[in-house]
């Protein structure tokens, strides 16, 4: 067991006026499993480029181990995997890789294949298999969910489990949940660290969300409340002090001392009042830092004139003649929420596409309403660019409203200036997410909507559809996503 000491931590990009890091300072055990949370583009890559030692930065880190990335970036896809691994560790021992892949399910013969025929799913594996061949190293584990299925993240957070001393980027709650044993959250206010699993966190930073508003609410009576009476107060004193060189009602003066130190009475109370009142706004001051903007978001889906949709009856896709997965029926009702199920290269997304217009072969008997509007968000991003004014006008949305989710979904208004294709992973998902909510359809299409979002942002969008019950048909391998919003469940074999 050794500890990385960071203290003071100050970090800004070249550039740019604010800080992301800011004498920041905690310690972390190596021997944690840590899960590593906070809003896209608070800096999760960034802190893991800083104690890689990519960014010159103020404060200190000072660690006794060395730090390993995933994922691993591969030059030459073209190469045998085997070689692939002997690049990243040239000192492996066979017998460990061998025993790290059996472990993830992935069998030796994968290795004598060229990396880029592997799938998303096996590579990522045999790169995490690569990543623990290593000793005496911190691993930083960048979001390796987002290429496994559901059943892949399953197996990969079981054997995450069994190991430890790693720091793991991840938004799948079910996924930190099973595999980490302490949170490090980037807050608003700064970088905090918890015991427990990704739940605690959560119910801990809920309950601590909750007495903050409720000291807040109780501060802002009190300030309102002192306000008046330092008001009152010093009118009082005002007015008394106006009598000094009056008469009273029976024509006899008035004693000046007494009064003079009636007014200065009151004036020490006003001042009391006052003291009181900067101490309750000083205190206010220190509530809210960490509470996310989780505003409720809206939308409104029109409404078809049949309750069904459509249907596929025994539809299979069928790529080269040779159809990719078994056949499928389901039916789409108004007010449907369908999570469709299966692994990697089972055909969903082809499915999404055939029931969005897509000239995809197919085997079975699909219908489709005639008229019927969908918004398909794809799995791509990389077509993104232009800035956002520009690309709600092009989208045929209002622009207002467009702005406004973006807004709820944690976008500062300097992002609105910059050029979507400069904006990170999560965010520019969370630009496909609302220009499909402000799109006035029937039917929104999802696939895989939620890859690089943040968890703050996932539970606002499953809040959204709960609240409002689009029809929507969609892929997502965030388990607690799917049990928490589907009404249906159709898997693909």
């Amino acid at each position: 067991m050794s500890l990385i000491n960071v203290a003071n931590l100050t970090f800004a990009y070249d550039g740019s006026y604010d800080n992301i890091f800011e004498n920041t300072s905690f310690q972390i055990d190596t021997d944690w499993k840590l899960g590593f949370t906070g809003r896209n583009g608070r800096g999760k890559t960034t802190f893991l480029n800083l104690l890689l030692g990519k960014y010159e930065y103020g404060g200190t880190i000072s660690a006794q181990v060395g730090f390993e990335y995933f994922p691993f970036h591969v030059e030459r896809k073209e190469m045998n995997t085997i070689d692939v691994v002997e690049n990243i560790y040239p000192d492996y021992e066979y017998w460990i890789l061998a025993r790290e892949l059996s472990l993830l399910k992935v069998g030796e013969d994968v290795l004598y294949r060229s990396f880029e025929s592997l799938s998303n799913g096996e590579q990522t594996k045999v790169l995490l298999a690569a990543l623990f061949l290593k000793e005496n190293s911190f691993l930083l584990i960048d979001e390796p969910t987002n290429h496994l299925d559901m059943e892949a993240r399953k197996l990969v957070s079981e054997y995450l489990r069994a190991k430890s001393g790693f720091i793991l980027v991840s938004h799948d709650r079910a996924f930190l949940d099973h595999c980490v044993d302490h949170i490090l959250s980037i807050n608003k206010a700064g970088i905090d660290i918890q015991k427990g699993n990704f739940s605690d966190w959560w119910e801990n930073k809920q309950r601590q969300d909750q007495f903050e508003l409720a000291e807040n609410e109780k501060l802002k009576k009190d300030i309102k409340r002192l306000s008046e009476a330092a008001k009152r107060t010093s009118n009082w004193s005002h007015e008394v002090e106006k009598t000094k060189n009056g008469t009273t009602n029976s024509g006899s003066k008035v004693d000046k001392g007494y009064i003079g130190h009636k007014a200065a009475k009151m004036m020490k109370r006003s001042k009391s009042i006052e003291h009181r009142q900067q101490a309750a706004m000083e205190e206010k001051s220190k509530l809210l830092k960490n509470i996310e903007s989780a505003d409720t978001l809206k939308i409104s889906q029109l409404v078809y004139h049949k309750s069904r949709l459509a249907e596929l009856d025994k539809v299979s896709v069928v790529y080269g003649g040779k159809a990719v997965c078994e056949p499928v029926s389901f039916t789409i009702e108004q007010g449907d929420r369908i999570a469709l199920l299966g692994k990697n290269g089972s055909g969903k997304s082809s499915l999404l596409k055939l029931i969005c217009g897509e000239p995809i072969a197919y085997d079975g008997t699909f219908r489709k309403g005639s008229q019927l509007k969908i918004s398909y968000v794809p799995q791509d991003t990389s077509h993104l660019q232009g800035n956002l004014t520009d690309y709600a006008r092009n989208s045929g949305i209002d622009e207002s409203l467009f702005k406004s989710i973006l807004r709820k979904l944690d976008f500062s208004r300097v992002q609105f200036e910059k050029d979507i294709s400069a904006f990170s992973g999560g965010q520019k998902k969370k630009v496909l997410i609302a220009r499909s909510l402000c799109e006035n359809v029937h039917l929104h299409i999802w696939d895989e909507p939620l890859n690089y979002i943040d968890v703050i942002s996932r539970i606002q969008i499953e809040e959204l559809l709960l609240e409002y019950k689009p029809t929507i048909l969609f892929v997502e391998h965030d388990r607690e996503f799917c049990d928490n919003i589907a009404t249906k469940l159709v898997e693909l074999s």
